[in-house]
């Protein structure tokens, strides 16, 4: 198993940063992508970012480029979301997922391992 800890969470003013993280730990060495999804109240979970642990690839959902960038430090096994240029409509949980093989792709099915989720709020 693979256990994932979101961290960097919190409530920030329009056009402001944040930068969340992703402790992995567990059967780390299982992991070949990891990634980024979010969700708000009444939907579904949407996809933000993934890349694969290797760092070769990245993927980010249209609404983010240019503005969140998606890192890993593989030493201490985690994953960075560093969001910029923030808007409300990206107020959301954010959740940390993993993979055990190297899709990153916006289909959450295809991710195994899933943190408890982290809240971003934007304040208009």
């Amino acid at each position: 198993q693979v256990q994932l800890v979101e961290s960097g969470g919190g409530l920030v003013q329009a056009g402001g940063s944040l930068r969340l993280s992703c402790a992995a730990s567990g059967r780390t060495f299982s992991i070949y992508a990891m990634g980024w999804f979010r969700q708000v109240p009444g939907k579904g979970r949407e996809f933000v970012a993934a890349m694969t642990w290797s760092g070769a690839s990245t993927n980010y959902a249209d609404s983010v480029k240019g503005r969140f960038t998606i890192s890993r430090d593989n030493a201490k096994n985690t994953v960075f979301l560093q969001m910029n240029s923030l808007k409300p409509e990206d107020t959301a949980v954010y959740y940390c997922t993993a993979g055990a093989d190297s899709y990153i792709g916006s289909g959450s099915r295809n991710y195994a391992y899933w943190g408890q989720g982290t809240q971003v709020t934007v304040s208009s």
